[in-house]
């Protein structure tokens, strides 16, 4: 052994001093390293966090089309990439990033597109296939939601989410970032009254002629919705939606077992498709499931009158609330075989509520406010359309001591139940929730008449003066809701009699 390492030319030292460097490595450093699943994870996350902070900025495009009609019923749907097809995508970009953002109308239906906290929003989109791109610093993290402004659209579906990741050099300014103890106050503003708005008040005397007794017939109606900027108060207009210019839309009429054949047609200055919803109607959705109809279109169905009674009708389209709270309703009257019973008058009245943001009283042109109408705090009570519309000469009602007067009555609402009632006067008959075919209630002081519902009252006017039609819900009177009864020829002091002059304060 001595020969073998003197031939290598190795001192013995040396190999010692080897030997004993192996066996230290051997304890220190073990030459088999196992990594465990969680070391595995641990890795692959630190891996992403290192890629996602290297990433530089980018240019990030999306498409999005709008759609009606789907599941829901009115969305935003992606166009091409990963988000082809999808409704109401997720659009997921990184801090730094440039979003560039294209909206394409889907149909000749008004929609925009807002992202509030990028200050975004594409301005209205009416034509079909209208096209608008928008671009955009994704400047800050967090999650933001996307939505169309019109109202009751994004209440509907007609939104989603922007997801920005957050970069490592975002969280450095977050602890200097201003804390805000509370939300600012929001004042509404009001722009000034519409110069050429008109009156859309439904004259209560437009009742058309009784049916009286003949065979059953098939008849032609037709109907526009027509949006306009109609009086609501003196000094104050707002934005309706009607049947054919006026509210309630025009009364029809028809008898048991009649056939209508009903055309709706929408303005081509319309921003909204309309339709329409009878309740005289057994099919699907009163009609409105073959009505929805866009701008400059028209549709047409038809159906046959099976059970007499006085029904509401209404617009169907999404939001239907905000279309019925506009305007858009009205009462069908299916008389029963061989027609009613003759009267001196018949009248026609409405009742409906409005939701403005601003407070009720407030001159100019007011904005519809659809958390108003969720909550059901309505600043307007209204007969006929507008604020005590029928206390006004032109559309007060009017009759002659002796005369039998019927009264058509419905509440298209949206949601508050009216307690109706004539003061000074006594129904000799009511015809509760519109039955024609059931006896009639008698010597009633005041009758409930739900949303959606009607009622027909019946009395003799036996006494001149002024008569008020209300909601004995009174406090509605000061909201608008309010009506003239006048009624002239000789007084009986058999029935009445008092000393001095009547004057404005009996109610």
């Amino acid at each position: 052994m001595n020969n073998e390492t003197e031939r290598l030319g190795l001192p013995i030292i040396t190999i010692a001093m080897l030997g004993i460097l192996v066996v230290l490595v051997n304890i220190f450093v073990p030459l088999r390293i196992e990594v465990g699943p969680e070391q595995v994870h641990a890795q692959e996350d630190t891996t992403e966090v290192a890629e996602t902070d290297s990433v530089e900025p980018q240019l990030v495009e999306f498409t999005l089309t709008t759609q009606i009609g789907g599941d829901p019923a009115m969305a935003f749907v992606g166009v091409g990439g990963d988000i082809d097809g999808v409704v109401n995508p997720e659009l997921v970009v990184n801090q730094g990033d440039t979003v560039r953002i294209t909206i394409i109308n889907g149909d000749a239906v008004l929609h925009d597109f807002k992202l509030d906290e990028f200050d975004v929003y594409s301005g209205q989109l009416l034509s079909d296939e209208q096209t608008v791109t928008m671009e955009f610093v994704a400047n800050q993290a967090g999650e933001f939601t996307y939505y169309c402004s019109i109202p009751g659209h994004r209440e509907i579906g007609m939104f989603g989410l922007i997801r920005v990741i957050a970069s490592e050099s975002s969280n450095d300014n977050v602890a200097d970032a201003p804390v805000q103890d509370s939300e600012p106050e929001v004042v509404p503003t009001v722009a000034p009254a519409v110069a050429d708005a008109v009156s859309i008040v439904r004259n209560p005397d437009d009742v058309p002629p009784p049916v009286g007794d003949r065979e059953a017939q098939t008849l032609v109606v037709d109907m526009t919705a027509v949006e306009v900027d109609g009086i609501l108060a003196d000094g104050t207009t707002y934005r309706y939606m009607t049947f054919d210019g006026q509210v309630p839309g025009p009364m029809l009429r028809m008898r048991v077992g009649d056939t209508m054949e009903l055309h709706l047609h929408n303005e081509i200055e319309s921003l909204l498709p309309h339709s329409i919803d009878l309740h005289a109607v057994t099919g699907p959705g009163g009609g409105a499931a073959f009505t929805q109809t866009i701008a400059g279109e028209d549709s047409v169905f038809t159906f046959r009158a099976l059970q007499p009674g006085l029904y509401v009708y209404h617009c169907a389209t999404p939001s239907v609330a905000h279309h019925i709270t506009s305007g858009m309703y009205g009462l069908i009257l299916v008389e029963p075989e061989g027609g009613l019973e003759p009267v001196d008058r018949e009248f026609y009245v409405m009742q409906g509520e409005m939701y403005t943001t601003q407070p009720f009283g407030t001159a100019g042109h007011l904005d519809f406010s659809y958390d108003a109408m969720l909550d059901e705090d309505a600043e307007y009570f209204v007969f006929n359309g507008s604020a005590n519309a029928l206390t006004q000469d032109e559309y007060a009602l009017r009759a002659n001591v002796g005369e039998t007067v019927r009264i058509y009555f419905g509440v298209g609402g949206p949601n508050a139940i009216s307690s109706f009632h004539v003061i000074g006067e006594i129904f000799d008959r009511v015809y509760d929730e519109g039955s024609l075919t059931s006896a009639p209630l008698t010597d009633v002081q005041t009758t409930l008449v739900a949303p959606g519902g009607a009622t027909m009252v019946e009395f003799t006017v036996d006494y001149p003066g002024r008569y008020i039609l209300v909601d004995h819900a009174l406090s509605r009177l000061e909201r608008g809701l309010g009506g003239y009864l006048y009624v002239e020829g000789d007084a009986d002091p058999t029935i009445f009699d008092a000393e001095g002059i009547a004057n404005d304060a009996g109610h």
